[in-house]
């Protein structure tokens, strides 16, 4: 979702005004007779907002009307960096940190 709340962050995730935060999800994985399959509908919908003015977005969105393949496959990797730094940053946990932490090698070594 294009966002005009953000003005320093590249995006951010945000869950509906009823779901539960991030902390209350938290607790919720954390009780004994937890159910996984309970758990999926009981999870709010996450979003994620993205700050179209910023220069990370800007850069993201001229490698995906490039069309190289390259570029595609850098990029689709920063969306899912993107998400998974913002889920983080927002107080959420991963389901896979082995691939956040796969993916940010990855640009790491690109960067190097």
């Amino acid at each position: 979702i294009l966002s005009n709340r953000l003005t320093d962050s590249p995006c951010c995730v945000v869950t509906s005004q009823f779901g539960w935060s991030a902390n209350m999800e938290r607790i919720m994985r954390a009780q004994a007779l937890n159910d996984n399959n309970a758990m999926n509908y009981m999870v709010s919908k996450k979003n994620l907002e993205i700050n179209p003015n910023h220069p990370i977005i800007k850069n993201l969105k001229s490698r995906l009307e490039d069309e190289d393949e390259s570029n595609l496959k850098i990029a689709s990797n920063l969306i899912n960096l993107l998400f998974d730094t913002s889920l983080i940053n927002c107080g959420f946990s991963l389901n896979n940190p082995s691939n956040f932490s796969q993916r940010l090698f990855n640009m790491v070594s690109m960067g190097l």
